[in-house]
């Protein structure tokens, strides 16, 4: 699979916006959760990033709003990949 650089960038802004502006706060509960299981910021950011692209597909493809509620769950749930 080849890694789209720009959009993981763009991703990645994301949950730096996220935990920057603690909303939600389960973000970076996730980060060090994640770095808690061995997982180092990078990796942990990429897992969290399946979550952020699971919303963003959904927006996208659906026309539906984002789903806060099914997010969360999906970061909880982290490192099993995201249900939705």
């Amino acid at each position: 699979m080849v890694t789209n650089l720009k959009l993981r960038k763009e991703i990645f802004k994301i949950i730096e916006n996220q935990i920057k502006n603690n909303d939600p706060p389960e973000t970076l509960k996730t980060l060090y959760k994640l770095q808690s299981q061995g997982y180092n910021e990078f990796e942990a950011k990429q897992l969290i990033g399946q979550c952020v692209a699971v919303e963003i597909y959904t927006v996208m493809k659906y026309k539906k709003p984002f789903d806060k509620e099914r997010y969360i769950k999906n970061l909880n749930n982290l490192p099993k990949e995201p249900f939705e």
